[in-house]
């Protein structure tokens, strides 16, 4: 039994999380806590394998507790936000300090529905690999020789990917490789998300809109919620298509649908990479890009929070070489760096 315990200063959304939680016969909720300190306590005498930590409360908010139980005691967190810009944030501050992943709020409508993969978030989180952020292996510098060959770089990731994409992309260049990127996330978070990365990082770092072209220098992170991204590579160059249809393997955007469609804009002149998440979205579409004579690179199960797309792929042969998060970057940059590069 995996051991859940609630932290939320509002009784009817701890409520809520139970009454979702109890139908899972794997999952047991052994406590509830309204406040970080109730929940200190309650962590000590209960030892749960799993918080699900609310962002706003009273006496402690939920990212200062976060920070310190990270610190002194690191454990699988999940965090439950508002859909709202403020609780993005706050949130993307939570994965960015080690929550494992992070479910919104529902306003209204169908609450079960709207918690329905909360159950398979605990799962993911209770075999993940939480460590401290000091704890993290150093990133190795990217090679200087570094010159554009027009490939495009695609890559997907989805539990834990918050902290890996940063990993990855502060280290780029900023002409770097034109990059798109679907990441799991809510809607809302990926423009903040977005907007973080954009100032943390030397390469232009935006929400992808549909239509946008597809440029150097530039990467383009799909949108949650609503659409999936694609990659048209019509008349006039490469752009970026938002399509709204169904869910693919359970996920909107899907990783799938995005290495699909750089398969066939891109084929051989593409680089696609996966990181870490559950599930297994984005490896028979990393399968398509090898089979269409992309190179591949999927993180090693040593570095991920969750070792499941990248195994998902790496079972199926989508992976043409493993590596280790720190050394990602600098074997994708090399992926697309133009064979002429020692030239004056």
């Amino acid at each position: 039994m995996i051991r859940v315990l609630i932290v939320d200063d509002s009784p009817t959304m701890r409520a809520m999380i139970a009454s979702v939680l109890q139908s899972e016969q794997d999952i047991e909720v052994v406590g509830s806590a309204c406040d970080p300190l109730e929940a200190r306590e309650a962590i000590k005498a209960l030892n749960p394998d799993v918080v699900t930590l609310d962002v706003e409360m009273p006496n402690m908010n939920g990212i200062e507790f976060l920070e310190r139980l990270m610190r002194l005691r690191p454990m699988p967190v999940i965090m439950i936000s508002t859909l709202t810009q403020e609780g993005a944030d706050a949130t993307l501050q939570a994965l960015e300090l080690g929550a494992v992943d992070c479910i919104g709020k529902p306003r209204d409508g169908d609450i079960r529905a709207a918690f329905r993969p909360l159950a398979d978030m605990i799962r993911a989180a209770a075999n993940s690999r939480v460590r401290s952020r000091a704890a993290a292996a150093p990133v190795q510098a990217v090679a200087s020789a570094y010159r554009p060959n027009r490939n495009l770089l695609a890559i997907g990731s989805s539990t834990g990917g918050v902290e890996a994409l940063q990993t990855l992309l502060q280290t780029f260049p900023a002409m770097c490789p034109p990059t798109v990127i679907t990441q799991h996330m809510p809607p809302v978070f990926t423009r903040n998300f977005a907007q973080r990365l954009d100032k943390t990082c030397a390469p232009a770092v935006c929400e992808a809109e549909d239509g946008m072209p597809i440029q150097t220098g530039h990467v383009y992170l799909a949108p949650g919620g609503d659409y999936h991204l694609r990659v048209d590579g019509g008349v006039g160059g490469l752009r970026c298509r938002l399509q709204a249809s169904d869910t693919v393997n359970g996920h909107r955007p899907s990783v799938d649908v995005l290495f699909d469609s750089v398969a066939a804009a891109m084929g051989a002149k593409s680089v696609g990479v996966i990181l870490t998440g559950m599930g297994r979205d984005g490896a028979a579409g990393l399968k398509r890009m090898r089979d269409a004579g992309a190179r591949t690179i999927g993180q090693d199960e040593a570095s991920c929070v969750v070792y499941g797309m990248p195994r998902a792929a790496h079972e199926l042969g989508a992976v043409e070489q493993q590596l280790p998060l720190s050394r990602i970057a600098t074997a994708a940059l090399n992926l697309c760096t133009d064979s002429m590069k020692g030239a004056a």
